[in-house]
């Protein structure tokens, strides 16, 4: 489902993907990718509750998973304590 933003990683060297998260789910995975006026937000199942950071850092692991970077090259921008998240991913 991430192949498009995967590919604009590997031409422009960075992508920022808006994220509604969903915690306390069986698996960490993404569900659907939803599209709006704003753009398209991409729905993730969160392995992890969203109590003291631990939610935010499963969506960080599994991103730096998916897109294979380091997971420092992956920036929470806003959405800290919110579901909804902006994520900047570089290379």
């Amino acid at each position: 489902m991430l192949d498009k933003y995967i590919e604009k990683l590997a031409e422009k060297g960075e992508v920022y993907l808006r994220l509604k998260a969903r915690p306390n789910a069986s698996q960490t995975k993404i569900t659907e990718i939803m599209n709006s006026e704003d753009g398209q937000t991409v729905k993730i199942d969160v392995a992890a509750v969203p109590e003291k950071n631990k939610a935010n850092k499963e969506i960080i692991k599994f991103l730096a998973k998916e897109f294979k970077v380091p997971k420092s090259d992956i920036k929470l921008i806003s959405g800290m304590t919110e579901k909804v998240k902006l994520i900047k991913i570089k290379k």
